[in-house]
């Protein structure tokens, strides 16, 4: 599972708010994690050169200090941690390190040192949220807390949707949960039929919807039946919910608020996933706007290793 998790880090303290996180979520999995500083490759003309090296070397000195200082804390909670300082493109070296480390898990703040803005995340998390190839776990920036108060998830949310795609985070769940000791709330939303809108829909019409929404509530009903029966949940604090909607994305968003949720943990896909996108139609819109932590457990196979993202790197590690 998440045995190799990564965290990058550019030094703020809006980044920093993964540390809790990442000790909550790797103690569960006995992980190892890697620190990772990316300093952004420099641009400039060849006149610049000697100017760039100095700087270089003074960043790459200071990024290796801020890391080590939380190597330092991580080793007081007897988490094994690595750290790594790289230089380049900072999305593109994240995604090309982490494919090459073989990581299992990315822990990503919304924002960083750029600062909030109006968006739900920053355009550097979102480029590396579109292009990496392995599970995410995105915290809100403006969730501060100190590493040593780690969050325990105390509820979390499992969208599913009947299909065994949406079913592919449930073993990762299991293990946090047992761990933290969490209520899972395993959650299936019945949407109500697009009916046509050029006119007030007849008497048949609705009907038909009626009967239609009936029917998939049933079968909703004894699907969630089925998975509290599961052997593996067995000793979970269980709480199902069947809701009907004509927009499931609200009606999750809306549970989330009323159950005091902490986490929120969805498969990349679902039943009507395609492939061609990295993510479902219902994670794009957690990863947009949602409010609490958000768990993406990738389905799809990685690709092919790339080409390695810089020779120059610098290294440590307490095993």
């Amino acid at each position: 599972m998440f045995d190799t998790i990564l965290v990058p880090l550019d030094g703020s303290q809006l980044a920093d708010c993964v540390l809790p996180h990442v000790a909550a979520i790797a103690r569960p999995f006995d992980a190892e994690i890697t620190l990772l500083r990316m300093l952004e490759k420099n641009q400039a003309g060849t006149s610049a050169q000697l100017f760039d090296l100095v700087n270089w070397q003074i960043n790459k000195t200071r990024s290796a200090l801020y890391l080590d200082k939380i190597h330092a804390r991580f080793q007081k909670l007897n988490i094994r941690t690595r750290t790594a300082v790289q230089e380049g493109l900072v999305a593109d070296g994240i995604t090309e390190y982490a494919q090459n480390q073989g990581m299992k898990l990315i822990v990503l703040s919304s924002h960083g040192r750029n600062g909030l803005t109006q968006w739900g995340i920053s355009s550097v998390t979102q480029k590396i949220i579109l292009s990496a190839q392995t599970s995410l776990l995105i915290i809100r920036a403006h969730q501060y807390g100190a590493l040593l108060e780690a969050p325990f998830y105390r509820h979390i949310l499992v969208p599913l949707d009947g299909s065994q795609r949406a079913e592919n985070v449930l073993p990762i769940v299991t293990q946090l949960a047992h761990f933290h000791k969490s209520q899972v709330h395993l959650v299936q939303v019945v949407q109500t039929p697009e009916m046509a809108r050029q006119m007030p829909p007849a008497r048949e019409d609705v009907d038909l919807s009626n009967r239609i929404v009936a029917r998939n509530q049933e079968e909703a009903e004894r699907y969630l039946e089925q998975l509290k029966s599961r052997s593996y949940l067995e000793g979970l604090a269980i709480k199902t919910h069947l809701l009907t909607s004509e927009n499931a994305a609200v009606a999750l968003h809306q549970l989330v608020d009323q159950e005091n949720i902490e986490m929120v943990a969805l498969s990349a896909h679902g039943y009507s996933g395609n492939h061609q996108w990295p993510y479902g139609s219902m994670v794009n819109n957690f990863i947009l706007y949602g409010r609490v932590p958000l768990l993406i457990v990738q389905d799809l196979p990685a690709k092919q290793e790339s080409p390695p993202v810089d020779t120059q790197s610098s290294e440590r590690a307490e095993r």
